[in-house]
């Protein structure tokens, strides 16, 4: 907002916040056709600033959900059913009670809390009950099970269509050759760096929770819905995350910190640990994608077809559940608007719904699909014998966007140039959210296997940039991610638990249609 004559803060040492201004503000007519400042006339946009949030982060005066400390507060650490689904069928609690500085041993139908006097004693607490758990209808569930299940869904469910575009079937049999890929993504949890952890004071008049999370609203409402105040009645004292990445979306931990913290009197701090974070998180759904491709004689795409099957996190967002037959389209995002033109396009999605509860992570939809659409893409031009950067180009006339950020990032790799012996490239081009982003990563294979990253470059075109540091340390921040969740993170499970250990899985099948006509390309 720009107000002619007005004098610098630093100068009068009077300020105005925006929102002391705004009720005034909204009174005073608005010009019919405002003039907006040109780029050249930017000031503070498109300049690296200083984030203000970075010097208490550093100092460690930031507060975050498992700084607060109120007066009054016990501290509680948690045991939780191994399985999902599970419960509490017997405690014997004999030998935490007697552990110095243990106050209370508080049950809810999935968990105990030891409360101690601090949080080190009530961590004792709980390695000293002995629980017998009821494991519930989850309790043979395993990673194979699952996978077969969602096979089986893929092979027999009801296709429920994102996109259709030209003569589909008429482009597979003109084609020359086919190729068809099959991809498996795993579960995946958010592993952020502050591990849970929520405040509660519930009281006869009202509820206090102080908390880091991405949805204040919702968490407001199903405390209220669990001590059985007004909403009014109950205020959520919001603080900086220590990652929320998706997983705070979710009111799950914040609901079970209130259902402890509702019998007792004094304020209860619930901390889980790095172990528990992992364990009860709410996953990434595991995907299984089957894809198809009819290749003319010079190894174009004349159709592409690709079809997911998952679950829908939005089952768990909308209130009344996620309709049976209703596109999810985070499910298909990144496939159904790739970057590229196909002449025949058809890409669709089954629900097949596990029995592991689901969260958006990270990036949502395309952090699954643009890796399944840029390895099919890989496939294609390995079997088209053709560099991978010039077969994309070849499909993106109409998309300068995504041409000039693909030849941005070729030229700043060196792309043409030779690789050292036993390294090499890979690319990456996305468009979502209105931004354009390609990314070349280079790495060296040692011959024990054993992969390292030798160089990342990344182009991105997001249109007028704010603050370019910002953008900088999002983009290292989101390879980073993406690096781990590519070849460590896969969540595993066992006997309806998740397994201790993450397993690097594999990710594809490859195969040429036994129809194929003639030689491979090149």
């Amino acid at each position: 907002m720009r107000h002619e004559g007005r004098r610098d803060p630093a100068l009068t040492g009077r300020v105005l916040r925006y929102g002391e201004v705004a009720e005034s503000a909204a009174t005073l007519p608005i010009h019919e056709d405002p003039k907006l400042k040109s780029l050249g006339e930017f000031k503070i946009i498109g300049k690296s600033q200083r984030r203000i949030d970075t010097p208490p982060k550093v100092n460690g005066s930031a507060v975050y959900g498992i700084d607060v400390t109120i007066d009054g507060m016990k501290t509680a650490a948690v045991a939780i059913s191994p399985v999902d689904g599970g419960g509490v069928k017997s405690v014997d609690e004999s030998r935490a009670r007697t552990i110095p500085g243990v106050i209370d041993i508080l049950r809810i139908d999935d968990a105990v809390a030891v409360v101690g006097e601090h949080y080190w004693v009530a961590h004792i607490g709980v390695k000293a009950l002995e629980i017998d758990w009821e494991l519930g209808p989850n309790a043979k569930m395993t990673t194979a099970s699952i996978r077969a299940e969602t096979a089986k869904a893929a092979d027999e469910g009801t296709p429920i269509k994102a996109l259709d575009r030209g003569d589909v079937e008429t482009g597979l049999e003109r084609a020359t050759k086919r190729v068809t890929a099959e991809y498996g993504l795993p579960f995946l949890a958010h592993a952020t760096m502050e591990p849970i952890n929520t405040t509660v004071h519930v009281r006869p008049d009202g509820c206090d929770i102080w908390v880091g999370t991405q949805t204040p609203v919702v968490a407001q409402k199903h405390a209220a819905g669990i001590t059985g105040l007004p909403v009014d009645k109950v205020a959520l004292h919001n603080h900086l995350l220590g990652g929320g990445f998706g997983r705070r979306l979710q009111a799950d931990t914040i609901e079970q910190a209130v259902r402890f913290a509702r019998q007792v009197s004094y304020p209860l701090k619930i901390i889980w640990t790095r172990e528990q974070d992992i364990r009860h998180d709410r996953f990434r759904p595991c995907y299984l994608d089957r894809l198809t491709a009819g290749l003319d004689e010079q190894g174009r795409p004349l159709v592409w077809t690709h079809r997911t099957t998952s679950g829908t996190v939005r089952r768990y967002f909308d209130e009344d559940g996620w309709p049976e037959g209703k596109l999810d389209k985070d499910a298909v995002d990144g496939a159904w608007d790739s970057p590229y033109a196909f002449p025949a396009i058809k890409v669709d999605w089954i629900r097949h719904d596990p029995p592991v509860k689901l969260n958006w992570w990270r990036g949502v939809g395309p952090t699954h699909n643009v890796f399944v659409v840029e390895s099919f893409l890989d496939e294609l031009a390995h079997t088209a014998g053709q560099d991978p950067i010039a077969y994309r180009r070849a499909l993106l006339d109409a998309n300068p966007r995504a041409m000039a950020v693909l030849d941005k990032v070729a030229d700043a790799a060196g792309w043409n140039k030779p690789s050292e012996p036993r390294s090499g490239r890979g690319v990456s081009l996305h468009q979502n959210f209105g931004t354009y982003a390609a990314l070349v990563v280079e790495v060296a294979v040692a011959l024990s296997g054993e992969i390292s990253l030798k160089r990342i470059v990344a182009a991105v075109d997001c249109g007028i940039q704010i603050n370019p540091d910002i953008i900088r340390a999002q983009i290292e921040g989101g390879v980073l991610f993406g690096l781990s969740a590519a070849l460590f993170n896969g969540i595993t499970f066992d006997e309806g638990r998740v397994a201790g250990q993450f397993q690097r899985l594999p990710t594809t099948s490859h195969q040429r249609d036994a129809a194929d006509r003639g030689p491979p390309f090149g």
